[in-house]
């Protein structure tokens, strides 16, 4: 069995249309689905995505409005890589960052900045033969769109106590002193560690958890593993649009499994992503009380059609 790379990174916001104003607008990802944290359904889950709204390419945040700003720390993932194809595609994004006020910084063949929260981000130039997650935006050429996950960086301060389990139970392959490689048949990310003593915070700006793709075929099975190698896993979850399991690494970051399907839109046509606020069958009852607690928020895609923010 082989995990499909990173299936997506979940992370907190406190500012939820500030957030789809991010990463729609500016970073030019498509909100593929405006849901509820299924776990505390008065909290939204936003997902953003390639414009199918595929595993690989998906950045998604709990909103939490009275919460503190966070700081990653050990046992946290602390930066988000994402592929693009140029340097070309570097200047066009530092000089769009720049027009809103985002600091960047250029390192070799990678791009360096923050989310207005201070969640770190990573545009690194990558030859791969995956396919490219691009969403359409009329600002945002394909040709220097995001394209999906390269990679997580983590915070551990002893990395060697993971190296077993990740690479025995997950079947990682090393990559470089303190990194691993994911790839299965159809796609590949990396994973890595940083050394750091210092103790995180949560809260917003940090990363609640990463995902690693799993075949629907699998995912069983996986469950299985994680527990013979002691990690402790949930049982399975059907959060609806895809299947879970959690379960921490030695260093202590919080893993999910996650399946390729059943996809986003199982209750919404693909061109109609992220319009409404969707509900698993289970909560659909509880919509009139939601819609009247969770936080406005702007439908970016009709902004931009129609030139306003």
């Amino acid at each position: 069995m082989k995990l499909e790379g990173i299936h997506h990174v979940t992370a907190i916001t406190a500012d939820a249309p500030g957030n789809v104003d991010f990463y729609a607008r500016v970073l030019g990802l498509r909100l593929v689905k405006k849901s509820v944290n299924q776990d505390d359904p008065t909290v939204y889950h936003l997902f953003y995505g390639d414009e199918r709204g595929d595993p690989g390419a998906d950045i998604t945040f709990f909103e939490y409005p009275s919460a503190r700003r966070g700081r990653a720390g050990a046992g946290m993932v602390h930066r988000i890589v994402w592929r693009v194809a140029s340097t070309d595609a570097l200047a066009f994004w530092e000089e769009r960052l720049a027009g809103e006020g985002e600091a960047a910084e250029r390192a070799g063949s990678s791009l360096l900045f923050a989310d207005p929260e201070g969640l770190a981000h990573e545009l690194a130039v990558v030859e791969t033969s995956d396919e490219p997650l691009i969403a359409d935006h009329p600002e945002v050429p394909k040709e220097v769109a995001l394209q999906g996950f390269d990679a997580v960086r983590a915070y551990a301060s002893d990395p060697e106590q993971s190296r077993r389990f990740l690479e025995q139970a997950l079947e990682f392959e090393p990559n470089g002193e303190a990194g691993w490689e994911i790839r299965g048949g159809q796609r590949g990310s990396f994973y890595a560690y940083d050394r750091t003593e210092e103790r995180g915070v949560g809260g917003a700006g940090t990363v609640h958890h990463v995902a690693w793709a799993s075949p629907m075929d699998d995912h069983e099975a996986w469950e299985r593993r994680v527990a013979e190698a002691g990690a402790s896993p949930t049982p399975i979850i059907d959060r609806f649009y895809f299947r879970s399991i959690y379960f921490r690494e030695p260093s202590g970051v919080l893993f999910e499994i996650a399946t390729v399907g059943p996809g986003f839109d199982a209750d919404e046509p693909i061109e109609h992503l992220g319009e409404r606020l969707s509900l698993p069958p289970a909560y659909e009852q509880l919509r009139d009380r939601l819609e009247q607690v969770l936080t406005p928020l702007p439908d970016p895609r009709r902004q931009l059609a129609t030139g306003g923010r």
